[in-house]
């Protein structure tokens, strides 16, 4: 790397890749994504090289201030520390026409649907949603769930579906290309994330907003920061699958509050978090490194 005519480095993720950023002459930008700094406190060797790191960087930056306090205790300088997100393209992700097409293998033509686009982990407690179908089900029955993704708890989830008898109400449909998500984000009625804990706002609640899908999401990290409850989205208690259910009810009976609620997350991405306007952040912080 020392051999290359490099201005700067820019690192995202400070464990293996900060690492490597310590043996160059270059000028560093740090980005921190979370998971990397939330450090167990028995992890010592990793809490060396993370502060290392932040030591050497001259510009830090992360999405939430939640970690930009993290980063502080860490040795970071505040001073050094840059709030960007990593953006939403908005023209990309925007409000698509109805698609009976795929309307018909999703299994949705003529029923309401719930979509979730995170991950089979546990982090994103994808149980707690699935717990809160029986009740959204006694209440407004046409209704479908739809899950997009993978992971290593599928089975488990599989299993939670069949002891509730849920197999005709949800479909698990695998990954879908990010190409493709936009179409089929437009085509769902409501949008929901029941993460245990987030960075920033996750990317797929924010792409869920920017294609007007109304989204109710967990009240974890700085979710509150993004969604006013019941103006631009709605929050729920974390685990709290009563709650979502009622939640949920409310919007699946009232479609004009679900289109005001989708318009008005719109606007907050649009306003906050394009990519084009952050990434224009990072390109100033690039010049500025530069011309030091």
């Amino acid at each position: 790397m020392n051999k290359l005519s490099i201005d700067c480095v820019h690192v995202h993720y400070l464990g293996f890749y900060g690492l490597i950023s310590l043996f160059s002459r270059a000028k560093l930008i740090a980005t921190a994504w979370g998971s990397d700094v939330l450090i167990n406190k028995k992890n010592f060797l990793k809490k060396i090289l993370v502060k290392k790191v932040l030591n050497k960087a001259e510009i830090i930056t992360c999405d939430a201030y939640h970690l930009q306090d993290v980063l502080i205790k860490l040795g970071a300088f505040r001073k050094k520390i840059k709030i960007i997100n990593f953006g939403i393209d908005s023209k990309k992700f925007s409000k698509q026409p109805i698609d009976n097409q795929l309307r018909q293998k999703l299994g949705i033509v003529e029923s309401l649907s719930i979509v979730s686009t995170r991950g089979f982990e546990d982090i994103y407690d994808i149980q707690t949603l699935i717990k809160a179908m029986p009740i959204i089900l006694k209440n407004v029955p046409n209704v479908q769930l739809i899950l997009v993704g993978r992971g290593t708890i599928q089975d488990t989830l599989e299993q939670l579906v069949r002891e509730l008898k849920l197999e005709h109400a949800i479909s698990f449909v695998g990954l879908i290309p990010n190409d493709e998500l936009p179409n089929v984000l437009s085509n769902t009625d409501i949008y929901v994330s029941t993460s245990l804990s987030d960075a920033g706002l996750a990317a797929s609640t924010a792409e869920a907003m920017t294609c007007e899908v109304p989204v109710v999401i967990s009240n974890s990290a700085e979710n509150n920061k993004w969604v006013n409850d019941q103006k631009n989205g709605f929050l729920f208690p974390v685990k709290d699958y009563k709650k979502l259910a009622k939640v949920l009810i409310v919007l699946l009976q009232d479609e004009k509050l679900r289109k005001s609620i989708g318009k008005a997350g719109r606007g907050i991405i649009v306003k906050n978090n394009d990519y084009e306007n952050e990434m224009d952040k990072v390109d100033k912080l690039y010049k500025r490194l530069r011309n030091d």
